[in-house]
């Protein structure tokens, strides 16, 4: 039977399971990747499951992430990584050198491999064709150990793609349109598999765009053919030997499509709070706005960077406006300043940023209060700039570099004939900042250097038989890991330390949220549809467990908050009807008796409410292998190390 492009590569990975949909499966990983957000966890974790070398093919870990160094934290941290990869086996690459996803495209990406990477937006290597897919630093550091990697068998869904963009329209109009018609859940149980006549009207670092921004649909991950566009990045990369052909076979089934004709793209924006909040510019043109950023993983390639260099010639932004500017690897940032457009950048008025994450996940260049920003990067959830009053617009690095020099949201086209860029014919390799590790021989005596900011990793005892706990929140649908963990230099500086981060707890919400758990002892939160959704930082499941939360309630969750919740013994469970949700108040109190024999039974089972004498049903959103995990307190548990 012939296979889309995603079930080829799972058939060559599969290590356990049966590729049918919905049913869980094990993969093989052959590439992992961590940053200094979420690889503190991992080097722990993986370090309490005993492994002393990683097994995979090859494993990443990018310091991106925390680049402020106001205090010792961070620094503390990336001592850390550097030591603890060395040790273990992994490449570590060194602050400045450039955005892990931008990085591992350029340098590390093999079409038809698997990467796992402990950030929701590890789903941009499949614009090479790669099965990229983010998860939980734990399933990462399982999978860096030789484990396999356990995702229930998506379904896979066609993304036809005709005809031409028209000038000043782009690809990350396409990503935004694609959340348009899909939502912020859409996309949940599938892989989104591009093809159609019209992909060799994309570039691969365009392709990248719209992978990246695959998971706010909430799908797994995206992934594109490998074809000649590929070769040719792959060719200017100076590693065409990585490179193979790889397609979907002919005749092969989709679950669902669609269809998207490309010279119907107009420049498009994702208005407050939500990436699919979408709308055209030209609906918005004429608003004010404060600050214009362009970078992040999503919008920080050559073409990007220089096509906002070639707008922003020659003009200058006026004095209300804060441009910011952020290569997205050392390689990008080279180029701009070979040809000039860097110059051209600053005569704008730019502030030229690290290669680095920076103010996507709120590590600087926070706007004023209740400002506008304009932003190239992927999420705009209230708060994630480091300013709660703000809103943020995602939009285009064209759109960003027109509405900069406008002093307003301007929509490009009013600029007439779009700037032509042209790649080189091969780009500058340097990777003098990538850390090999120390040879096997040495690492049993090598050293991993812990300051105070690492602290010890928490570890969790099994699940009660009985519990009898209030409801801590009473939230509604889509609520984010941003809601839940909050992004932000001040609380990023402490992911290696979970007492401490765990403070920051719901704190967007409730500023003394953690203060009201810890004495409650255990707790409930209910929620609505897709809960969870957004960044892959398993502080959101780690941090409410830490301080005694029992589960959450939800009518359903994202895909990788729920194998969190899983992994660190947070009972995921799914009201039988959702319409159960609006009765039940914070304040309540819930009491499940029988709790372990029910979880195993795999069936709908009763919960009372006991502050109005009132029962509902729920089912565990989990596997028999999640249900033995949350029996034992978590995976570290389920695997002796508690």
């Amino acid at each position: 039977m012939p296979d889309t492009l995603t079930e080829k590569i799972i058939r060559e990975h599969l290590v356990s399971g049966e590729m049918k949909p919905g049913a869980e499966i094990g993969i093989r990983i052959d590439q992992t990747l961590v940053h200094d957000a979420t690889g503190q966890m991992a080097a722990l974790q993986f370090e309490a499951l005993g492994r002393p070398r990683v097994r995979t093919r090859r494993s990443v870990v990018y310091s991106d992430h925390n680049i402020l160094q106001v205090t010792s934290h961070n620094a503390d941290d990336h001592a850390f990584l550097r030591t603890a990869a060395s040790k273990f086996g992994m490449v570590y690459s060194k602050v400045g050198n450039g955005i892990c996803h931008q990085l591992n495209l350029e340098r590390f990406s093999v079409p038809g491999e698997t990467l796992l990477g402990a950030d929701s937006h590890t789903t941009t290597g499949g614009a090479v064709g790669a099965l990229a897919v983010g998860a939980g630093g734990l399933d990462v550091a399982v999978a860096m150990g030789g484990g396999p990697f356990f995702l229930n068998m998506p379904k896979v869904m066609g993304i036809t793609l005709v005809g031409s963009l028209r000038p000043w329209s782009t690809a990350k109009d396409v990503a935004l349109e694609i959340l348009r018609r899909l939502t912020v859940s859409g996309g949940r149980g599938h892989v989104l598999e591009f093809r159609g006549e019209a992909l060799m009207n994309l570039t691969l670092t365009e392709r990248a765009v719209i992978a990246n921004m695959s998971i706010e649909t909430g799908a797994f991950t995206a992934v594109f053919p490998s074809d000649a566009r590929t070769r040719a990045f792959f060719t200017r990369q100076g590693r065409e030997g990585d490179w193979r052909e790889l397609s979907a076979d002919p005749g092969a089934e989709y679950s669902s499509g669609i269809e998207i004709d490309l010279s119907g793209i107009v420049p498009m924006a994702a208005a407050p709070h939500s990436p699919d909040n979408v709308k055209p510019v030209s609906e918005l043109a004429g608003a004010r706005l404060d600050q214009v950023a362009i970078g992040s993983c999503t919008n920080s390639s050559y073409r990007d960077l220089m096509t906002a260099a070639a707008i922003l010639k020659g003009r200058t932004v006026p004095p209300h406006v804060s441009l910011i500017v952020a290569p997205g690897s050392r390689q990008v940032y080279w180029e701009l300043a070979r040809g000039g457009a860097l110059a051209d950048l600053i005569g704008a008025g730019a502030r030229i940023m690290e290669a680095a994450c920076g103010f996507c996940n709120g590590v600087g260049q926070a706007p004023r209060s209740e400002g506008v920003s304009l932003r190239t990067s992927n999420r705009n959830f209230p708060g994630r700039s480091g300013t709660p009053s703000a809103g943020l617009y995602l939009v285009s690095p064209e759109t960003a570099a027109a509405s900069a020099v406008a002093g307003v949201i301007t929509d490009p086209r009013t600029l007439g004939v779009p700037p032509q860029v042209e790649l080189p014919v091969s780009f500058r390799v340097d990777d003098s900042m990538f850390v090999y590790p120390a040879p096997e021989a040495e690492a049993a005596s090598a050293e991993i250097l812990r300051g105070p900011s690492i602290a010890p990793l928490p570890l969790f005892g099994p699940l009660p038989d009985s519990v009898e706990a209030p409801v801590m929140l009473a939230l509604g649908d889509n609520v984010t890991t941003d809601d839940i963990m909050p992004a932000g230099a001040h609380i990023l500086a402490l992911r290696a330390n979970i007492p401490a981060i765990s403070r920051y707890i719901f704190s967007n919400i409730e500023p003394d949220f953690h203060l009201r758990q810890k004495e409650a002892g255990a707790g409930f939160i209910t929620g609505g549809a897709n809960y969870g959704q957004g960044s892959s930082r398993e502080h959101a499941a780690m941090c409410p467990r830490y301080l005694g939360l029992t589960g959450v309630i939800a009518e359903s969750f994202a895909r990788i908050h729920q194998a969190n919740l899983c992994n660190f013994g947070l009972l995921p469970l799914v009201f039988a009807d959702p319409r159960d949700r609006r009765w039940i108040l914070q304040g309540h109190t819930l009491k499940i008796d029988g709790l372990r024999s029910k979880l195993k039974a795999g069936a709908h089972f009763p919960v009372l409410n006991a502050t109005v004498t009132r029962e509902f049903e729920v089912k565990v959103d989990a596997s028999e292998r999640q249900v033995e995990m949350l029996l034992a307190g978590g995976l570290l548990a389920l695997a002796g190390k508690a």
